[in-house]
């Protein structure tokens, strides 16, 4: 066998069994709120600690530690007199700042309730992020709650991007993005900027209710016009890591791009197997390969991923890389990888003709989909060809016959018969099909966007899908069964107050939503299934994907309701995900023979683990989302004037949402060009009507738009309307 290093010390974040870090356990945070409860008066931290009885210098951090994260978390305040209060004595609302370009903002509550308007008055001292206690005050914008901001939490920004401005001998930066914030930026600190060019600065002083914000300015990134200046621009404001310590890169070219023979040794060779990646035609990573054949009544499915865990072990550089990126990046211009390009596109891509080191799930399938037994094991690959979903596609519908890699077609139809016994598995238990209209951007050798093209799902697209979520299956149950602890992928049903939404907009068109449907996902499916062919159907579909809660990576496992599975984790793709690292770790452990107790990670670590890759995944989707609906505008730019095909896609009090056919691209139709009529929203937001005229819009309403003015710095397009 290929001897295994042992657990190094921590060097990182996520704590291990045995660290040090435990000799003085933290009070619970339940005891500390009963604590107060039980004052009924704000407590200052000397008064806690005795009351606790907590003493010593370690203990007494150990304690403060406690405290300030239960502030952040919303759980207590700490007032201007440095006292310890529950906010429920206070009648405070704890949540995250959403700043809007106008100047007012949001509170988005914690406990997921109706949102908390914030006046300009209140804006002045806050950023966009920041999370803030306040307290109910009256009614503003919209009949929504109005409120006073309490206490500033937690600052949500420490660094800002934008453009640099001179005025009057006065420097300052303008904040890039829909909440433009302005910091004032002394000469001794402008770092050698021009008036005009994009910077990134610290942030040296917060603004409050009489004060500008100041900064100082750490990077000059350049001429706004430049190429490549809207990814740039988003990875700098999300801080994703893009340079790699030299001890990585050393670390990372010892491997060199061969497998070594010692490290072939102990694996079950699967050379002769045709196993083959099938993948999107742009992918330079291949971390699975597949294979399937006839067995018995049913099928073999071998699904063979990189075995990253054996070149990236815990604590070293490249795992502490790893983990601070959480997940690979994907922009339309380019990729930031999770692990340097020399391992993910590498030694550990699954390249074709070459060896390759592997964790595999063999499973056996029967003609009904199920999975009746599976087995983990470490293995060697030689993968027989790196294939595109298109590719197969055309094989699988007899178009290529005679050419490139027609030899595979039987493994191809062996693939497509165990995918149809998956298939008919996943319809009997309901999981959600939500087929969304997606867009390619494609960016040519100059960096400008040469055209969107839309994308369209085939059979090769669901056939990789249904094998990695098969195997990832086995994965979680492999886990589970041995009581490792380990990372689930969670997705816990509607939550109410949502769900409610959407359920008065679909029986406001007709479709009846049962009370089931929100723990059952055949149920919900149900509905997907009676909006599928309508015009408005992806409105309709993002209203249903919105009521969900968010996925995300957690050690106590509560099942996948999107999937209709009692257990899921993360376990194919440990190039690009720092999760599915750690299930293969844990997978490990086990073939060496390793017990539970012995793992190096316990139920507390992961816990933490999970909310950091969760929050770096959230990151990694905000950043693409802004990079590409700014990439979007650039490309309408270069149609101002262009009169385009559309459907309406949302109806609110200041206009209509459009999205151009064959480009899915969104617009606004601003009410005050819709003619002269006072315009009222009808049924929950369905259609708009005026009032004199009677003229009337609603979802999925086809018209013709020209396209007025594009903003690309705050992602906006504004339309008119040509004709109905």
């Amino acid at each position: 066998m290929v001897k295994r290093r042992k657990a190094g010390r921590r060097t990182s974040g996520i704590r291990r069994k045995g660290s040090a870090r435990y000799r003085h356990p933290e009070p619970d945070p339940r005891l500390i709120v009963q604590t107060l409860k039980t004052q009924g008066v704000p407590v200052a931290f000397d008064a806690v600690a005795a009351i606790l009885g907590v003493t010593g210098e370690r203990p007494l951090r150990s304690l403060r530690r406690q405290l300030q994260r239960m502030a952040v978390s919303g759980r207590l305040l700490i007032n201007r007199k440095k006292e310890y209060c529950l906010l429920e004595k206070i009648d405070a609302v704890t949540g995250i700042v959403s700043a809007h370009s106008d100047g007012f903002g949001f509170l988005i509550p914690d406990a997921g309730d109706i949102d908390i308007y914030l006046p300009y008055q209140e804006m002045r001292q806050l950023l966009n992020g920041d999370r803030v206690a306040v307290r109910v005050d009256g009614t503003g914008r919209g009949g929504k709650p109005s409120g006073t901001v309490v206490e500033i939490l937690e600052r949500g920004m420490h660094t800002a991007v934008g453009h640099y401005q001179r005025e009057h001998g006065v420097g300052y930066v303008v904040e890039s993005g829909r909440s433009p914030h302005h910091f004032i930026i002394p000469d001794h600190h402008r770092g050698g900027a021009k008036a005009g060019e994009l910077v990134k600065l610290e942030i040296t002083e917060y603004p409050s209710r009489d004060r500008e914000a100041q900064g100082k300015i750490v990077k000059v990134l350049g001429d706004p016009a430049d190429p490549g200046m809207l990814t740039e621009v988003a990875i700098e404001q999300f801080d994703i890591p893009t340079e790699w310590p030299a001890a990585a890169l050393e670390a990372a070219g010892e491997f060199g791009d061969r497998v070594r023979d010692e490290e072939k040794r102990g694996r079950e060779d699967l050379r002769d197997l045709p196993l083959i990646t099938i993948d999107g035609a742009d992918a330079r990573d291949f971390d699975d390969a597949v294979f399937a054949a006839p067995a018995g009544e049913g099928w073999r499915l071998v699904v063979a991923i990189a075995d990253v865990s054996h070149y990236v072990r815990s604590g070293t550089p490249l795992d502490v890389e790893a983990r601070k990126r959480g997940t690979s990046v994907y922009f339309p211009d380019r990729v930031v990888p999770m692990l340097p390009e020399s391992l993910s596109n590498g030694i550990c891509s699954l390249n074709p003709d070459v060896d390759r080191l592997c964790l595999v799930c063999d499973m056996r399938v029967d003609a009904t989909g199920k999975v009746t037994r599976s087995r983990f094991y470490r293995g060697l690959m030689r993968s027989a060809a790196r294939l595109t979903y298109s590719e197969v596609d055309r094989l699988n519908r007899g178009v290529d016959k005679g050419g490139q890699h027609f030899e595979l077609l039987p493994h191809i139809k062996n693939l497509h018969g165990v995918f149809r016994a998956l298939l008919s598995a996943r319809r009997r238990r309901g999981a959600l099909d939500l087929d969304l209209p997606e867009v390619r951007i494609e960016i040519d050798d100059g960096g400008r966007v040469e055209r969107l093209v839309p994308l369209a799902r085939n059979d090769a697209h669901r056939l990789i899908e249904e094998c990695m979520i098969a195997a990832n299956v086995q994965a979680g149950n492999y886990m589970r069964r041995h009581r490792l602890p380990t990372l689930f992928r969670v997705h816990d049903g509607p939550e109410e107050d949502r769900f409610e939404d959407m359920r008065s907009l679909m029986q406001a068109i007709g479709i009846k939503v049962a009370d089931q449907a929100r723990t059952n996902p055949k149920q919900l499916n149900r509905v997907l299934q009676q909006i599928a062919g309508r015009p408005d159907y992806s409105v309709l579909a993002i209203a249903v994907l919105r009521s969900l809660s968010q996925a995300l990576y957690q050690p106590v496992n509560i099942g996948h309701f999107g999937l209709g599975l009692t257990t899921y984790t993360h376990f194919t793709s440990p190039i690009r995900r720092y999760p599915d690292l750690l299930v293969h770790r844990g997978i490990g452990h086990l073939l060496d023979g390793g017990k539970p107790g012995a793992f190096e990670f316990d139920l507390q670590s992961m816990e933490q683990a999970g909310k950091s890759c969760s929050m770096l995944e959230r990151r990694a989707e905000q950043a693409t989302r802004q990079v590409e609906a700014r990439f979007k505008c650039v490309y309408m730019r270069d149609r101002l004037g262009e009169v385009l095909p559309g459907v309406v896609t949302g109806v609110t009090h200041f206009g209509l949402f459009i999205t151009l056919a064959d480009l899915y691209v969104e617009g606004l139709v601003h009410v005050t060009s819709l003619g002269n009529d006072y315009y009222h929203c009808e049924h929950g937001g369905l259609r708009m009507t005026g009032e004199r005229t009677g003229v009337s819009f609603g979802l999925g309403d086809s018209v013709m738009v020209r396209v007025l003015r594009v903003d690309v710095e705050q992602a906006k397009i504004d339309l008119a309307l040509v004709d109905r």
